[in-house]
C-alpha cells in the first residue's frame, strides 16, 4: 500500500491528510481555539459520587466536571472489599468521598455539555511504547501478526522493564532494534516520573502531564519507514519533522519534503476537493449506490441505498454487491469522519445468513486498519449492524464548520407558512396589550414577496383579522426565518415586547 502524508499550516489551524494509493484515508484538523484533552493527566479533587449511577464527577479545572464510572476504577485502593451481601451484585463499591484528591487520565473529550470522561488506570504514549503505571503487564500490539518478531519485542521489553511500570510495545516498534525502544522506555519513565513530582507539589485541581497536540500526536503515530512522502508547507513543521526522525533513527530516505509552491498545497494535491465532500451527507459508491450518513445525539447511523446501481443478477446477489462494496466505504467514512459512539448500519435487505455473514466479515476486515477501538456485532435478520467506535477527538464536522445561528444546527429553517402563522401569533397577542393601530414589518425579500404578492388574501386578512394597519418593508439584512416590527411613528424595535 502506497501511503503519504501531507500538512498543511494556515491561518488558525494546520491540517493533515494521510492519503493510501492516492485515496485519502485519514483527515485530522488542528484547531489552535479547540484545546485536546484527551491523554492528559490531572490531580482532581471528587465533587460527587453517585453509587445508583455509579460513577462520580471529578473536577478537573476543565469547565464542566469530568464522568468517572466506577467501571474505569483499577486503583485497588479504591474499591471497597465486597461483603456476603454484595457479592453476588454486579455493582462496584468505592471509596471515594467528596472533596477527595484523586489522579486521573481523560479518555473522551469533552461534547457539548457533557464533560470529559476519566479512568484512574493511566497510560503515556511514546512512538513505540505505551507506559502503564501501577502494572506488571507487558503486551505487543494486536495489530502485529509476526509471532516471531512479537516474541522478540517482547524479549526486549523483559530486560528494559522496570518494578511497576507495565508496558503495550505499539504497531510502529516491529523491526526496531534493542537501543531504539530502549531510548523511548526511558523518555517515557522520566515523563512519569515528572508527573509525581507534580502531582506532589501542585494543588488540585491542576494538568499533571498534557500529551501531545493534534499534529505531534497524529504524526508520532503515523510516521514510519512505511510512508513514502511527507509533503509540509510550512518550514517549522518541517524542522520539526526532520528532528523526529533523527531522534527515532528512522529510515525514510528523502521522502520528507518542503512545499514552497504559491498554490495551497491541499489544493494542489487535490485533497480539498476531497476534504469539502466530507461535509456532505451523502457519499456516493462506484456502483452508482450511495451511502446517506446522519449524525444525532444519542448515534450515527449510516443508510445504504441502491441509487443508480442496476444489476445483471437478481436481487440477492445484487443487494450483496452493493453491500459488500458499501462495508468497505462505511469504514472509510467512520475514519474519515471520526464518526463515533454508537453506530447503526441499514444495508439492503439480504434473505442468505450467509450473505449477511460475508458483510460482516468483509466490515471487520476493513476496520483493522481503524487505529480507533471498535466493537461489531452480527448483522440482524432486519439488515442491521450494530457497532462501537471509540471518540478521540471532534468529528471532521465540528472541526470545519461552525453551529448555525439561524437554523440552530438544525439543518433546516422554518417554512414560509409556518412563520407567518407566528407572525399573525404576535400580532394577536400585540392587541392584547396595545391599542396601536399601525406597524411596520420588516422581513426578508423573499418572505416579503411571499406575503405580498403569492398571500396577497392572507396578507389583507392579517389586518383585517386583527383591525391594523401593516406595511411590510424589505430587509436585505433579515433572516429568513425572522421578522421584525416596528411602530410606524418611530424605528424601536417591538419584537421582543411579545413572545414569539
Amino acid at each position: 500500500m502506497k501511503k503519504e502524508i501531507y500538512i498543511s499550516k494556515g491561518v488558525g489551524e494546520t491540517r493533515i491528510a494521510v492519503t493510501e494509493n492516492g485515496k485519502l484515508a485519514e483527515l485530522h484538523v488542528d484547531n489552535q481555539l479547540q484545546e485536546r484533552t484527551v491523554g492528559n493527566i490531572y490531580k482532581g479533587i471528587v465533587e460527587n459520587v453517585i453509587p445508583g449511577m455509579q460513577a462520580a464527577f471529578i473536577n478537573i479545572g476543565q469547565g464542566a466536571n469530568a464522568f468517572l464510572p466506577f467501571s474505569e476504577i483499577s486503583d485497588s485502593e479504591l474499591i471497597a472489599e465486597k461483603n456476603e451481601k454484595s457479592k453476588n451484585s454486579k455493582e462496584i463499591d468505592v471509596l471515594l468521598q467528596p472533596g477527595q484528591e484523586i489522579i486521573v487520565q481523560v479518555i473522551k473529550e469533552p461534547f457539548d455539555k457533557k464533560g470529559a470522561r476519566v479512568t484512574t488506570e493511566l497510560s503515556i504514549a511514546g512512538r513505540f511504547i505505551v507506559l502503564i503505571p501501577k502494572s506488571k503487564y507487558i503486551g505487543v500490539s494486536k495489530k502485529m501478526r509476526d509471532k516471531f518478531e512479537r516474541r522478540r519485542l517482547k524479549k526486549i521489553a523483559l530486560s528494559i522493564k522496570q518494578p511497576g511500570l507495565g508496558m503495550i510495545l505499539r504497531t510502529v516498534a516491529e523491526g526496531k532494534t534493542d537501543a531504539q525502544i530502549e531510548n523511548d522506555y526511558k523518555n517515557l519513565t522520566n515523563k512519569y516520573n515528572d508527573l509525581l513530582a507534580r502531582a506532589e507539589k501542585d494543588k488540585a485541581p491542576a494538568l499533571i502531564h498534557e500529551d501531545l497536540k493534534v499534529t505531534s500526536s497524529v504524526l508520532r503515530d503515523l510516521i514510519s519507514e512505511k510512508v513514502e512522502k511527507i509533503v509540509v508547507d510550512s518550514k517549522e513543521d518541517y524542522n520539526k519533522i526532520s528532528k523526529m526522525v533523527k531522534e527515532d533513527a528512522l529510515d525514510i530516505g528523502d521522502a520528507l519534503e518542503h512545499y514552497r509552491k504559491r498554490e495551497p498545497l491541499f489544493k494542489f494535491s487535490g485533497i480539498d476537493n476531497s476534504m469539502m465532500k466530507l461535509l456532505r451527507k451523502k457519499a456516493w459508491l462506484k456502483s452508482g449506490a450511495y451511502l446517506i450518513i446522519e449524525r444525532t445525539e444519542a448515534m450515527v447511523v449510516v443508510d445504504v441505498n441502491s441509487g443508480k446501481f442496476v444489476g445483471k443478477k437478481g436481487h440477492e446477489e445484487n443487494s450483496l454487491k452493493i453491500n459488500l462494496e458499501a462495508a468497505k466505504e462505511v469504514c472509510a467514512q467512520l475514519r474519515l469522519r471520526h464518526l463515533s459512539g454508537l453506530i447503526l448500519i441499514d444495508f439492503i435487505d439480504m434473505v442468505k445468513p450467509e450473505n449477511r455473514k460475508k458483510v460482516f466479515l468483509e466490515m471487520k476486515k476493513e476496520l483493522r486498519k481503524d487505529r480507533a477501538k471498535v466493537a461489531v456485532s452480527q448483522i440482524s435478520e432486519f439488515g442491521v449492524l450494530e457497532m462501537t467506535r471509540e471518540r478521540t477527538g471532534l468529528s471532521i464536522i465540528d472541526s470545519l464548520t461552525d453551529s448555525c445561528e439561524v437554523c440552530a444546527g438544525n439543518g433546516r429553517i422554518l417554512s414560509k407558512d409556518t412563520l407567518l402563522t407566528r407572525i399573525d401569533y404576535w400580532l394577536r397577542d400585540y392587541k392584547k396589550k396595545y391599542k396601536d393601530l399601525r406597524l411596520k414589518l420588516f422581513l426578508h425579500p423573499q418572505l416579503a414577496d411571499y406575503l405580498k404578492k403569492e398571500k396577497t388574501r392572507d396578507y389583507i386578512s392579517l389586518m383585517w383579522k386583527n383591525f391594523i394597519y401593516l406595511k411590510v418593508i424589505t430587509d436585505d439584512t433579515m433572516n429568513k426565518n425572522e421578522f421584525r416590527f416596528t411602530k410606524m411613528s418611530d424605528s424601536k424595535d417591538i419584537t421582543n415586547e411579545i413572545g414569539t
